[in-house]
């Protein structure tokens, strides 16, 4: 459809002058042109200008600002002026011996200067010297006025209407002062044609009821709804009388017309609007300035369809009252919501007036639009963000840096959904207020809480912008219903939080502690990951020898048997960006809720095994039972085990006791030979490397 100026390229047109006017560019009913009429006479006042012929000016094009189609009042003036004019020719006929037209009649080539066939040619407002004769093709519809004269037999001075087809909703009659637009087909009692309008791909338009019609169309027309077919019979009386109109209507001819209405209007009319579908919440209309994007089916009033946005399969998107659209849309749209959906009736001096669009919409038409909006922003509009869920307990709110994990639907204004993080089973990790999202989703995600669920709303300017983005219209805005999961800083550190500690709480953990513990573990949203209680059985580690992630062994550390704390882990003390595969997420915060159950005092730092006694002297002969001066691994292993299990020596906790012996084994075998010798074996304060003995 164009509907505006040419501001964005191409289809955004708004053509109110030029082209071809589809208008009644022919002769009218009751005023028919022969076949072989050289020309027809120069328009006469009080009608819409016809297309001109050859070596005339076209008519002036409205300027923005005035309505099309003429301003009101002016057909009406146009109409007395020529009823004026056409008296004072009687008058002055009948001192020249001429004799007033009652019919448009093509001239005879007889006839002198200002005549029709010996009778006198209206004149226009501006008295102008005939024009000169266009070609044949050219025939336009001129007044068609109705002289008195005798019926015809059969026929009284009574006008007959038959209504051959009425529409079932019928909202508007034609009156005296109406402009109509309708299709005609002229014919004689006995059948015979002597005039179409679709024989000329137009239909005749015309003010009713101001004399530019023969007496009995004005007539006939009168209570015509738009679609309706009305069989008329007039008689000679209110059409050409006795004189008819020579070669083409014989005198005291009844004249047969079958007439469809097409359109209807007023100088008086006004844009009207009809909602036929309104959503219940309506927060907010369509405005002047802002811009929109809807769909539509444009109309004529007799329902015959000349565009749709619907079969581009793409939006009208606009501003609205700056002069983008013709006046009618502009006025039509505005309090409009999204989601709603009316039908707009533009009279033509609001839409494209006498030349229509020079394609599809001949002059003088209404307009019919069937809009449904899909969309509204202002260009001062900002992001609108609402918390449709707000945690009770938010210790921290998100702020520029840190990085989100969360969840989303992203849908445009009218519900339409274009992505969903849920479809994917995957939130949607970035950092914020640094670029890596839209500039409207930064903002909107600042001051979130974890766990919290809002709506943000992002006007294109902050979203995708006029060009849009795959399935993202342009100029679309976009609502995001999000979902927050979790969220840290790179600066963040373990966060431990002690929710039960006994009376007694002297003993701490240390590193190399061999700690036995429950624990549940969740993500910051809740989400279960796992737990030693669904297990049946604790969790054993060595505190500080790598066999958790470090933000647990930083939160194991100085807790006591008995202690209950909470444990939060940010990712990069945790499973890092990769998570563990269908476990845990990557970049996700870990809580641990964790009950200190046991705890076995480590070795001090460097020791896999110590004496709790004395060291004897003669350590490697004690060793080598069989005294041959050299321990294998089978001699080493025995004579420790029965040390600890003596109580003389202790083994470090929670490690295998057979690897940590033969890795003291291995230390001590220097030359790996598998053998000790005495020259090898030495103590550990006897040497800096070494972690056994």
């Amino acid at each position: 459809m164009r509907m505006r100026r040419e501001r964005r390229g191409a289809g955004a047109a708004r053509h109110v002058a030029g082209g071809s006017k589809e208008r009644g560019g022919g002769p009218g009913p009751g005023r028919p042109a022969s076949p072989h009429a050289p020309s027809p006479l120069p328009e006469p006042a009080g009608r819409i200008p016809s297309q001109p012929g050859p070596g005339q000016d076209p008519p002036r094009a409205a300027r923005p600002g005035e309505e099309r189609g003429g301003r009101p009042g002016e057909e009406e003036a146009g109409a007395r002026e020529v009823l004026s004019t056409f008296a004072k020719s009687v008058a002055a006929g009948a001192r020249a011996g001429t004799r007033p037209c009652s019919h448009p009649g093509p001239p005879r080539s007889s006839a002198r200067p200002g005549t029709v066939g010996g009778c006198m040619a209206p004149l226009t407002r501006a008295a102008r010297p005939p024009a000169a004769a266009p070609p044949p093709s050219l025939l336009l519809p001129l007044l068609l006025l109705g002289v008195a004269g005798r019926a015809a037999p059969g026929l009284g001075s009574e006008l007959q209407l038959e209504r051959r087809s009425v529409p079932e909703q019928c909202p508007r009659t034609v009156r005296a002062g109406d402009f109509v637009r309708y299709h005609y087909v002229g014919t004689f009692p006995d059948g015979r044609k002597f005039d179409s309008s679709y024989d000329r791909g137009s239909t005749f338009n015309v003010l009713v009821g101001k004399g530019q019609l023969i007496a009995g169309m004005d007539k006939a027309l009168v209570g015509m709804c738009v679609n309706e077919r009305r069989f008329v019979k007039i008689p000679p009386q209110l059409a050409y009388g006795s004189e008819g109109v020579p070669d083409v209507i014989p005198p005291d001819s009844v004249l047969h017309f079958d007439v469809l209405l097409m359109d209807l209007w007023n100088s008086e009319d006004q844009v009207q609007v009809r909602t036929y579908f309104k959503p219940a919440n309506c927060s907010r209309t369509i405005q002047v300035s802002d811009f929109v994007r809807y769909h539509y089916n444009g109309t004529f009033l007799d329902g015959t369809l000349f565009d749709s946005s619907h079969n581009r399969m793409k939006t009208y998107d606009t501003y609205v009252g700056i002069g983008w659209l013709i006046p009618g849309m502009d006025r039509g749209l505005l309090g409009m919501c999204v989601g709603e959906k009316r039908i707009i009736t533009i009279p033509p001096f609001l839409a494209y007036g006498e030349d229509g669009d020079g394609k599809d919409i001949p002059g003088q038409a209404s307009l019919v639009f069937d809009v449904a909006l899909l969309d509204l922003h202002n260009p001062k509009d900002g992001v609108a963000v609402e918390s449709t869920f707000l945690p009770q307990d938010c210790e921290r709110r998100s702020r520029a840096g840190d990085f989100l994990r969360y969840h989303y639907n992203a849908s445009l204004l009218d519900g339409t959904l274009f992505d969903s993080s849920y479809a994917r089973n995957r939130t949607f990790d970035t950092y914020i207020g640094q670029g890596y999202v839209i500039a409207g989703m930064d903002e909107g995600l600042l001051g979130v809480c974890i766990g919290e669920r809002r709506r943000v709303v992002i006007p294109p300017h902050l979203a995708y912008g006029e060009e849009g983005r795959g399935n993202i219209p342009g100029s679309a805005v976009l609502v995001f219903d999000i979902h927050v999961v979790d969220f840290h800083n790179p600066s963040d550190s373990v966060r431990v939080t002690s929710r039960y500690k006994p009376d007694n709480c002297s003993v701490l953990s240390k590193k190399g502690d061999y700690l036995k513990y429950h624990y549940n573990a969740s993500l910051m949203d809740g989400t279960r990951l796992d737990s030693t209680l669904s297990l049946g059985k604790t969790y054993n580690i060595v505190l500080g020898s790598g066999q958790v992630v470090l933000g647990m062994d930083m939160g194991l550390r100085d807790m006591c048997v008995g202690e209950k704390r909470t444990v939060v882990i940010p990712p990069h003390l945790g499973y890092g960006e990769a998570g563990v595969a269908g476990e845990v997420p990557g970049s996700a915060v870990l809580v641990f809720d964790i009950e200190l159950l046991d705890l076995v005092s480590g070795l001090p730092e460097g020791y896999m095994f110590i004496w709790n006694d004395e060291v004897s002297p003669n350590l490697f002969e004690e060793i080598d039972k069989d005294g041959d001066g050299e321990v294998l691994l089978e001699e080493f292993s025995e004579y420790i085990h029965a040390q600890v299990a003596a109580g003389k020596g202790r083994l470090a906790p929670g490690f295998d006791a057979a690897m940590i012996v033969e890795s003291m084994f291995t230390n001590q075998d220097r030359d790996g030979d598998g053998r000790v010798t005495a020259a090898e074996f030495k103590l550990k304060d006897q040497e800096a490397r070494h972690d056994e003995l």
